[in-house]
């Protein structure tokens, strides 16, 4: 069977699954460059507290979208799509295989199912409005507004992430049409194998605190430590990151490190279980694979056999 359009191989799974390593051994044995769908990554200076890969890593296999801008900078959703499907497309004029990684649902979806921003213009004004809501009553009371006016957008935003709340009740009160509504899509030119990557959720977990462990052990309060130096604010975008504010309120002495930890921790389980809104085990376009000794070895038959038409 002769393929239609150039193939992009999508891994995708929760945050400590193991798409990284996983990503690099697949790119290793079959051609491929990684292309990031990490929305934390794009960010210069932050690599330690967002698992960011290892200088042998990124030297083992190309990587694209990582280290793009400073962390006081806004990077957005239209901003990314139109730089995965051009990076994309340098890849397949490589004769190379593109594999699609990250954990951040809008990424992923954006380019899995050709996205296109809300017709919806800024409104400063409004934004200005809901900003200073925010501050006065609170981040959880803006995203009830949220919910109150599109439940489904709701529950795909964390409530701290007060731009996107903001970006969201904007698109609604200047468009009338709830945001989950409000985008069109365009197919993407790619045939795609959606690969999903899953472990028990308890090993999930252990996982995620053992990560945590090394990357404190790794110097994570220091580099949270030279960003509040450098000027970064602690509500800036990028520092909504898991742990990088909680880690700021230890560098300015208002939690101890073993509050930080609880935080980060709690923080953690709850980011796993937004992520399966975006990442269903019953979604058919996805093939799930367990996190076992030969996953490697399992999808790499499966995409070979893809790859030329056989399955």
């Amino acid at each position: 069977m002769s393929r239609r359009q150039a193939p992009l191989v999508a891994l995708l799974g929760p945050t400590a699954v193991g798409k990284t390593d996983l990503s690099i051994e697949l790119a290793l044995r079959l051609n491929g460059e990684i292309v990031s769908a990490d929305s934390r990554l794009v960010y210069r200076g932050m690599d330690i507290g967002t698992a960011k890969p290892s200088p042998a890593d990124l030297a083992r296999v190309p990587h694209h979208l990582i280290d793009l801008v400073e962390p006081d900078r806004h990077f957005s959703l239209g901003a990314y799509r139109k730089a995965a499907l051009a990076v994309i497309q340098e890849v397949h004029a490589r004769g190379r295989l593109p594999f699609l990684v990250g954990g951040t649902g809008q990424y992923v979806t954006a380019v899995l199912q050709g996205w296109q921003p809300p017709p919806a213009p800024a409104d400063r004004e409004l934004r200005r409005k809901l900003e200073a809501f925010a501050e006065a009553e609170g981040h959880q009371a803006l995203h009830a507004r949220l919910a109150a006016v599109d439940p489904e957008r709701a529950r795909a935003i964390d409530s701290r992430n007060i731009r996107r709340v903001v970006r969201a009740l904007e698109i609604y009160h200047s468009t009338g049409t709830r945001p989950s509504e409000a985008r069109h899509k365009v197919p993407p030119p790619f045939d795609i194998f959606r690969a999903g990557l899953h472990r028990p959720r308890s090993e999930l977990y252990e996982r995620i605190d053992r990560r945590l462990e090394a990357m404190l052990a790794g110097g994570w309060l220091d580099e949270v430590a030279r960003l509040l130096e450098r000027g970064i604010d602690p509500e800036a975008p990028a520092m909504s990151a898991i742990g990088y504010r909680q880690l700021a309120g230890v560098v300015r002495g208002d939690l101890t490190l073993e509050e930080a930890k609880q935080q980060i921790r709690s923080a953690s389980r709850q980011f796993v279980r937004r992520q399966g809104n975006w990442f269903k085990p019953d979604d058919p376009q996805i093939i799930w694979f367990e996190m076992r000794p030969d996953v490697t070895d399992a999808i790499e038959a499966r995409l070979r056999r893809w790859l030329t038409g056989e399955a």
